[in-house]
C-alpha cells in the first residue's frame, strides 16, 4: 500500500498511526497540497490528502473512509468497535477529534498562511475558540489511561495526532492547557507498540 500525503498533515497522521498499529506495511508519498496540487488530484479530484492506494491499485480517500476499510480489514481487533454503544462512543470521541483538526489547520492557515491584508482576525480567533472548546471536550474524557472503554482506541489516535499538530504549528493553542491529552501524548509517543516514529509526525 501508498500514503499519499505528508505526515504534516494530522489527517495524513492518524492513517500512518494506525497502519502502523495494525502491523500493515506501505510506503509514503509525501505530497504536499501546496506544491504538488497536480498529482494529488490524480488521487482525490479534490485535491486533498490522504488517499491510500491499496495493493490492487484501488484508491480510497479520505482518512475516515480510509480507516473504516482498515478497521474491516482488522476485523475484532479494530480500534473502533463494530457496534453497539461502544461504537457510538469511541465515534462521538473521534469526531470531535477530527473536528478539532479541522478547526486547527482552518486555523493555521488563517493566522500564518494567509497573505497579512486578507486575514480576518475575528475569524482566526473563533476558528481557534472551536478547537480549544473540542479540546476541552476531549480533556474532559480522559480520566483514565485512555478517552473510551478503558483501552486504545481510534478517539486516542486522533485525540493526540490532533493535539500534536496544533502544538507544532500553533502552540498558544494548547500551551498550559489539556493536561491529561498531553500526559496521553506523552505515552503514546513513547510506546513502541504503537509504531514509534507514527505519532512523531
Amino acid at each position: 500500500m501508498q500514503l499519499v500525503g505528508r505526515l504534516l498533515s494530522p489527517f495524513v497522521r492518524r492513517v500512518a498511526a494506525t497502519l502502523n498499529l495494525y502491523g500493515m506495511e506501505f510506503t509514503s508519498l509525501p505530497l504536499a497540497t501546496t506544491t504538488d496540487g497536480a498529482a494529488i488530484a490524480s488521487y482525490n479530484p479534490v485535491g486533498r490528502v490522504p488517499s491510500l492506494i491499496l495493493d490492487d491499485g484501488e484508491v480510497l480517500v479520505d482518512s475516515n473512509a480510509i480507516l473504516d476499510h482498515l478497521d474491516e480489514v482488522m476485523g475484532d481487533a479494530a480500534l473502533t468497535p463494530h457496534s453497539g454503544a461502544e461504537r457510538r462512543l469511541v465515534l462521538r470521541a473521534t469526531a470531535i477529534g477530527v473536528g478539532v483538526m479541522e478547526k486547527t489547520v482552518q486555523a493555521y492557515y488563517e493566522t500564518a498562511r494567509r497573505p497579512e491584508a486578507l486575514r480576518w482576525a475575528e475569524g482566526a480567533a473563533n476558528l481557534q475558540a472551536q478547537a480549544q472548546g473540542g479540546f476541552a471536550a476531549l480533556e474532559a474524557m480522559a480520566e483514565g489511561d485512555f478517552l473510551c472503554l478503558g483501552r486504545l482506541t481510534q478517539a486516542d489516535v486522533t485525540a493526540v495526532v490532533a493535539l500534536d499538530f496544533a502544538a507544532k504549528v500553533l502552540p498558544a493553542l494548547v500551551e498550559g492547557r489539556y493536561p491529561r491529552l498531553h500526559a496521553l501524548s506523552a505515552r503514546l509517543n513513547a510506546d513502541a507498540r504503537v509504531g514509534g516514529t507514527a505519532f512523531r509526525g
